[in-house]
């Protein structure tokens, strides 16, 4: 029994999952520094305010609070971390993947297009050309 565990901790996919897992923290800690250091500080630049937290506060007759503002932050967090990753991470990658598969010769595989997708295009061509 303690084998087939063993075994199992030792299989690749959990090995690669728990080291994805240690990596991700660690680069969503890279990013959250970048947003909340770098981006949310040009932010409060522009607008003022390093956060929204206090904007469009509504108190209702019993002392509850609607917080918009805390809302507006998460979202514009989540924005900022999304392009973020997008423009630090995912553009350069992409490019660096082209690169390399340019220098290696590889080529993008053509999208096989499903027998019945080309059958109804060739019937709408052929109905274009009886209408015409």
């Amino acid at each position: 029994m303690l084998k087939g565990f063993r075994d199992f901790i030792m299989q690749g996919n959990v090995v690669d999952l728990a080291v994805a897992v240690v990596i991700g923290a660690a680069f969503g800690a890279v990013i959250n520094s970048l947003v909340e250091n770098i981006l949310m500080p040009l932010i409060a630049a522009l607008v003022g305010a390093p956060n929204f937290d206090n904007f469009l506060l509504l108190t209702l007759g019993d002392g509850v609070e609607i917080k918009f503002g805390v809302f507006l932050t998460v979202l514009v967090n989540f924005i900022l971390i999304a392009a973020a990753i997008y423009f630090i991470v995912i553009v350069p990658m992409k490019k660096l993947t082209e690169m390399r598969q340019a220098r290696l010769g590889i080529e993008e595989p053509e999208e096989e297009i499903d027998p019945q997708v080309a059958l109804l295009a060739e019937i709408r061509d052929e109905l274009r050309n009886r209408t015409a």
